[in-house]
């Protein structure tokens, strides 16, 4: 039997899937939606950055003593009315926000392409916006890892002294509280950042934290579709430190899953996951993580978060096909 590259698949549906990604300014959120980018590539991938939705520019929010986590200080009326045109394969005007200036370029004409992202800080705030996303995801770094990153990407990225930030920080964090690490309940799957248990330098050296991936149990599951871990390529190739932890939080039906995994990985493991992917999607080849001799335990995060994505959006199609069938069968066909 001859199964279809699920690229192709993708190309060919009229539907579009959409990622909500949350967390804080700074945290890393498209960091491990990149997989999804690197798989199917920008023909089928565009990208949202909330941002543009703000109400106000940097002198306006100054005036008014509001932060971007305010959701006063953003247009989410406008952005829940673009989403919903956005899934219907409507274009819209989409405003831009410029981070260099603080202030708002021409707005563009946005057109949706089959995969669609959304990113910023209240990507699942309101109940509409939550009904018309496929896949939630919330990136949660730890507040001393989040403050690191966060002086460093405004400093060399926006122009801002490392007081600024500072000081920026410290007004943000009630309203981060309030608002923005509420949605966490909302996601279907969390990544916690905390420092490697390594050696805090390793995350400036080599990018190594340790990651908590933590998910809901899969509603749906589908036939023959699996991620395996090769526990012999982990113990025989790898040189450097990895550890692998498993464990379940939350009560009653809330409970989720949390994978714990910290330090490298030889790359051979990635690679094995890799090809599952391509065996399952029929979308070759799949090597985000090229010439690299070993991987972190961000990146192995990032390929099971593609996994799962890749995952509900199969049993998105297969909904799509049950529903056409049942169509046809009730028009008499």
């Amino acid at each position: 039997m001859h199964h279809p590259n699920f690229k192709d698949t993708i190309a060919a549906s009229p539907y579009i899937f959409t990622i909500g990604v949350a967390g804080d300014s700074g945290s890393g959120k498209t960091t491990f939606t990149q997989g999804i980018r690197d798989i199917f590539g920008s023909d089928l991938v565009s990208t949202i950055t909330l941002d543009d939705y703000h109400r106000l520019d940097r002198a306006g929010r100054k005036r008014e003593g509001l932060t971007a986590l305010n959701p006063a200080a953003n247009r989410i009326d406008l952005l829940e009315q673009h989403l919903i045109m956005l899934r219907r394969g409507v274009p819209i005007e989409k405003p831009v926000y410029n981070h260099t200036t603080g202030t708002f370029d021409p707005p563009v004409i946005f057109r949706p392409k089959k995969i669609l992202i959304l990113e910023g800080l209240h990507t699942f705030f309101t109940p509409t916006l939550r009904r018309y996303l496929d896949f939630t995801l919330f990136v949660d770094p730890a507040r001393d890892v989040k403050y690191e990153w966060k002086i460093r990407r405004d400093m060399a990225k926006r122009g801002y002294s490392a007081e600024a930030v500072q000081r920026e920080i410290t007004e943000r964090e009630p309203e981060f509280e309030k608002y923005i690490g509420p949605q966490k309940e909302y996601a279907d799957a969390v990544i916690g950042i905390k420092y490697s248990e390594y050696g805090k330098i390793l995350g400036k050296d080599r990018n190594v934290y340790c990651i908590t991936l933590s998910q809901h149990r899969m509603k749906h599951t589908i036939e023959n579709i699996d991620l395996s871990l090769d526990l012999y390529s982990i113990l025989s190739l790898s040189e450097r430190n990895f550890a692998l932890k498993f464990q379940t939080c939350g009560q009653g039906g809330d409970r989720m899953g949390e994978l714990i995994i910290d330090g490298e990985l030889s790359a051979h493991v990635v690679n094995k996951l890799e090809r599952s992917i391509e065996k399952q999607t029929k979308v070759r080849p799949i090597s985000i993580f090229r010439h690299r001799e070993y991987v972190t335990a961000g990146d192995l995060a990032r390929l099971i978060l593609c996994w799962r994505i890749i995952h509900r959006r199969i049993f998105v199609e297969e909904r799509i096909g049950l529903a056409r069938v049942a169509c046809g069968i009730s028009k008499g066909e």
